[in-house]
């Protein structure tokens, strides 16, 4: 089913990570850049949005004209990775397309509808690091400060001073998650034994703070970590005295008419509204609804529920300059400097909640999000040219996952 550009729409992986905090590797593992190659072609509107700074004097990209066969192609490939539905959305100056394959429901078999709810991952946390910037706009948080600062007595004494901005571009360095209570999701069994754990975001630092000795010092290296979010979701409802889900709703979600986007309470596992069902494949070959699903393991790093529909106008009016003024939206698409790198040795791609992949020669900044039966991604270019935003259901969670997401990004660029 699609819905073509002469019809606009309404408005605008490895193995399963022992942490739920912690999502597989991104989009893809093509080259990724250090700065968006865009340089003078950038209009003025976009500079007004995004500072000059924030990517290189470079030739502009080159895009290929849209072509909604194969992007429709893309999607209807749900054997690679066995997925039960997909969903796309094209969007920017180039043209806009909606298509979907598959099934919301394998039981009733009713077709993926355009305001269908999903569980979007880690897309939470551009949401997050968007309300940080704001309270730091407001004078109510100041980004070079120390989360101990406004978190006391939670980390141990013995860590050294983490800087809110470490926590955003995930250059903390804090230790790995350890201890008894940490879940065994081995087998997919073992996943849907835990889907009514209900976990407290304390008791999730406690997981990483039993472990007095830093991985690295903050700021000289770059891991992805779903702990620095936890702590900014946490800073976030102490400063503002409200749920960070309230200051999602308040601060984007009201303002742009988001009606599908919402942060579950710690007891709710369910959606609400239509939706999208996730699955998981068993190990006797049964697939088993995964929808129902608590997601307090992802406070503040991936809990939110949303529509395709929804992430693309709010990554519209991000890069449009709607939701932020140009110097703090220019964390967004800043990557650390050259010395610090991944702890894999490679180039450092992660931003303040944003992360930044280039696939055949086009610049993408967005954000990948995965909870169990989910993969969904969001993506654009800086000129504003091309936005992306796709949801699908695949049945595992392993290494073999990201591969629609992967043909979307290739049949868009090439």
């Amino acid at each position: 089913m699609t819905e073509s550009s002469a019809r606009p729409l309404a408005p605008a992986s490895p193995p399963a990570p022992a942490s739920p905090l912690d999502p597989p590797a991104p989009l893809a593992s093509r080259r990724l850049s250090r700065r968006v190659l865009l340089g003078g072609a950038a209009s003025a509107a976009l500079v007004a949005a995004v500072p000059a700074r924030a990517y290189a004097r470079s030739a502009a990209p080159s895009y290929p004209p849209l072509n909604t066969k194969a992007l429709q192609a893309a999607i209807d490939d749900l054997e690679n990775p066995r997925a039960t539905g997909a969903q796309l959305r094209v969007g920017g100056t180039g043209g806009r397309w909606y298509g979907t394959s598959g099934v919301a429901d394998l039981r009733s078999g009713r077709a993926i509808r355009t305001g269908d709810q999903v569980r979007a991952g880690s897309i939470s946390k551009a949401y997050i690091a968007t309300a940080v910037l704001q309270l730091v706009g407001e004078r109510r948080l100041v980004l070079e400060a120390p989360v101990q600062r406004y978190l006391p007595d939670l980390l141990p004494a013995e860590y050294p001073e983490i800087r809110l901005s470490h926590l955003l571009n995930h250059t903390s360095g804090l230790p790995d998650e350890s201890g008894p209570d940490m879940p065994d999701v081995s087998t997919p069994e073992l996943i849907l034994a835990h889907r009514y754990d209900r976990l407290t975001p304390s008791r999730l630092v406690a997981r990483v703070t039993r472990t007095k000795r830093m991985k690295f010092d903050p700021g000289t290296k770059q891991e992805y970590r779903g702990i620095s979010f936890v702590l900014l979701a946490m800073v976030v409802e102490r400063v503002t005295g409200r749920s960070y889900g309230a200051e999602i709703r308040r601060r984007i979600a009201r303002p742009l008419g988001l009606t599908g986007t919402y942060v579950p309470a710690s007891d709710d596992p369910y959606l609400h509204g239509p939706h999208v069902h996730g699955y998981q494949l068993m190990s006797d070959g049964r697939l088993e609804d995964a929808t129902v699903f608590n997601q307090s393991a992802a406070y503040g790093s991936g809990e939110m529920v949303s529509t395709t529909r929804d992430v693309e106008t709010f990554l519209a009016a991000l890069f449009a300059g709607e939701l932020l003024p140009p110097h703090l939206l220019e964390h967004m698409f800043t990557l650390p400097p050259p010395e610090v790198r991944m702890v894999d040795g490679t180039p450092a791609r992660y931003s303040a909640g944003l992360q930044t992949v280039t696939v055949n020669g086009v610049t993408l900044w967005g954000k990948t999000g995965e909870r169990y039966g989910y993969h969904s991604g969001a993506f654009g270019t800086l000129d504003r040219r091309l936005r992306l935003v796709w949801s699908y259901t695949p049945v595992r969670r392993d290494a073999e996952q990201g591969r629609m997401a992967e043909r979307i990004a290739a049949a868009l660029t090439s």
